[in-house]
């Protein structure tokens, strides 16, 4: 069997792929050694990091630039302003856009193409060349130096996506599973809670991630609207304090972007085959 099968593939595809995995690994390897390097400098004595012979293996660890980063002014306050900041943009993107890919999927109304379109266009667009226009909308509404109104920026840079997202994953559920649960005595909005939004926790799980990471390592807006408090302002604001006129603490500042990556990471390895599943679904055209 083993034989056979081996025999039926053909020899120009059996000729490509040492050439695809060579591919895989080269993609690999430059995706991770920057990380790697990051990881790695944190760990190294501050005589090994400024040096000519640059070291790939750190030999004498030490977590000297980690007590450093930790023990700096506003490590947890700025933790928790980025916590509080991501899961509210997140959670409140989730609503909004559930709502709206359910109207744009499962009904019919005078716009919904129009209405689509937007959402595609506000997608494409680069949010970083609305600072201007936002900061003196903000600066004229009184909004400065305000979380809430950082955490607004945050929803509507995400909204987009999750609502195209769950567009495209609610248009791969068969409409018959809601109209069965209704002919069975349950509401439209009963049958969406216990038949269809169980269904939709790989492309929401997809769209939490991506929320996560986007509003989680966001540094333009956190810059420009949050000037004057510094008790507001969010990690990667936060990772320019070890710059100063003396010059750039370069083990302290890598081990603070190790312990900044690290929730992105470990949520990203929890959910990474509903995130792919979810990704994978979403693709779909409904």
């Amino acid at each position: 069997m083993t034989s056979t099968l081996r025999t039926s593939v053909p020899p120009r595809r059996r000729r490509r792929r040492p050439l695809r995995g060579a591919a895989a690994v080269v993609v690999f390897v430059f995706c991770t050694f920057p990380v790697y390097w990051m990881f790695s400098t944190a760990l190294k004595p501050a005589g090994d990091i400024q040096t000519d012979e640059p070291k790939l293996v750190p030999f004498n660890w030490t977590f000297d630039h980690f007590r450093t980063a930790m023990a700096a002014d506003g490590f947890w306050l700025f933790w928790r302003n980025s916590l509080l900041l991501t899961v509210g943009a997140v959670l409140l993107a989730l609503v909004v856009a559930l709502a709206a890919a359910f109207a744009v999927a499962r009904m019919r109304w005078r716009g919904r193409r129009q209405f689509l379109l937007m959402v595609f266009a506000a997608q494409m667009a680069p949010w970083e060349s609305l600072i201007i226009p936002i900061y003196i909308m903000y600066r004229d509404t009184d909004l400065l130096d305000r979380l809430p109104a950082l955490t607004l920026i945050y929803f509507m840079i995400t909204l987009p996506f999750t609502i195209v997202v769950l567009r495209n994953f609610l248009a791969t559920v068969p409409p018959e599973l809601e109209e069965a649960a209704q002919v069975d005595g349950c509401t439209r909005l009963g049958a969406f809670r216990r038949v269809i939004f169980p269904l939709l926790a790989p492309g929401l799980m997809a769209t939490s991630l991506f929320g996560f990471i986007t509003a989680w390592n966001e540094f333009a807006y956190a810059n420009f609207l949050i000037i004057n408090n510094q008790d507001a302002r969010t990690l990667p604001v936060w990772l320019t304090s070890f710059q100063n006129t003396f010059g750039t603490d370069w083990g302290a500042t890598m081990a603070a972007s190790t312990l900044f990556a690290i929730p992105a990471l470990l949520i990203f390895l929890l959910l990474q085959r509903q995130v792919t599943s979810g990704f994978a679904s979403g693709a779909v055209k409904g």
